[in-house]
């Protein structure tokens, strides 16, 4: 069932939005050729917590960190590690999520770590616009193929892949909550958007094919084909004068 967000509790998850932006901020100012995603992650959890939060990811169904750091062919959910090294030329998703007065918030963006290819640009791009494409497509009124249409067409017509194995969905008291908001046409409308309505908007595209797989790690999902991917994300409400991105400074 999808819980609609009065005025109050929207206030608040914008709160709780705020501190997870400002992470991703923080995470930028860390990331470079020589950082290992163990820095990354505690400069997020670090930020997260001196602003009176808690991180949303950190023990989630097990998930051992405050983000989820994935590079390159990593789609998404990669464990930091202090082995794990970024190198010039990689391109770095992080994921995070801030729980602040009982609200969650959301909110991932790929980051180009020193000089990355034409390709992976290009990648990111297009992956930032279907995301701005999907927000725009969140109105009132609107179903959610709606946004799944305005992402899928964008990444497609740029000849990227859609990942449909994992989907935005609804937040607000739980990190996951009704609807899920596909990133791709399947079948079937989805439920109409009305104002209070908070969904978590994320497109995963790839520059190859849409298949992916599981590590052994029972977490990190990569590509099947080894091409790179890109991830953006935002929390937004929809709202009777068009969608608020919760997830911004």
């Amino acid at each position: 069932m999808i819980t609609l967000k009065d005025s109050r509790e929207i206030a608040i998850m914008r709160e709780a939005g705020k501190i997870s932006a400002g992470a991703l901020e923080r995470a930028r100012a860390v990331i470079r050729p020589g950082v290992s995603t163990f820095a990354v992650d505690q400069a997020v959890r670090e930020f997260i917590e001196s602003h009176g939060a808690t991180p949303s990811f950190l023990h989630y169904n097990g998930f051992p960190a405050s983000a989820c750091i994935s590079l390159n062919d990593e789609v998404i959910h990669g464990i930091p590690s202090k082995k794990r090294i970024i190198q010039d030329g990689d391109v770095v998703s992080v994921d995070v999520g801030a729980y602040y007065k009982g609200y969650h918030s959301d909110t991932a963006y790929t980051f180009a770590a020193g000089v990355i290819s034409e390709e992976a640009r290009r990648l990111l791009e297009a992956t930032q616009e279907c995301l701005r494409l999907g927000i725009e497509a969140a109105v009132a009124g609107a179903r959610i193929v709606d946004i799944s249409r305005a992402v899928e067409q964008h990444a497609v017509g740029q000849g990227f892949s859609v990942v449909q194995d994992y989907e935005g969905h609804g937040v607000g008291k739980n990190l996951h909550e009704e609807p899920s908001v596909p990133n791709f046409v399947f079948g079937r409308p989805g439920p109409r958007l009305f104002p209070g309505t908070t969904i978590a908007i994320e497109p995963m595209i790839t520059a190859g094919r849409a298949a992916v797989r599981v590590l052994k790690d029972g977490w990190t999902v990569v590509t099947a084909d080894g091409s790179i991917s890109a991830h953006f994300e935002h929390t937004i409400a929809v709202t009777s004068n068009g969608p608020e991105i919760l997830t911004q400074l």
